[in-house]
């Protein structure tokens, strides 16, 4: 049950968005979790600021999961939401956020886990 939420500086083609959801639903498989029961949000045009600048190309990336992993398994997840922004979106990795939220009560079609 996760649910990465992505906040993108520059705006974003379709195109670049569903290839970015392929990319975060493969990535995913890191934290042992599955794409079918990911939800991915892309928040573009977004105004972020790094350092009191405006950042034209920057992301931050919040991670959801019911549940927890190792923290190795962050580790290699930050270094692959890197990867993807910045082969894909040319935003670099030095311009990039991401945290993780473990959650122990997910609610999904109308019950919890």
């Amino acid at each position: 049950m996760p649910f990465i939420d992505c906040k993108i500086s520059r705006k974003l083609t379709e195109e670049e968005k569903e290839l970015l959801k392929t990319e975060l639903g493969k990535a995913v498989s890191i934290l042992r979790k599955s794409e079918g029961y990911l939800m991915v949000g892309i928040d573009d045009g977004y105004d972020l600021y790094m350092a009191g600048s405006k950042l034209t190309h920057g992301a931050y990336v919040s991670v959801s999961l019911f549940g927890s992993a190792a923290s190795n398994a962050f580790e290699k997840m930050t270094a692959a939401v890197c990867d993807i922004l910045e082969n894909n979106l040319a935003i670099p990795a030095s311009s990039v956020y991401v945290t993780y939220h473990p959650v122990d009560d997910w609610g999904w079609n109308g019950e919890n886990f």
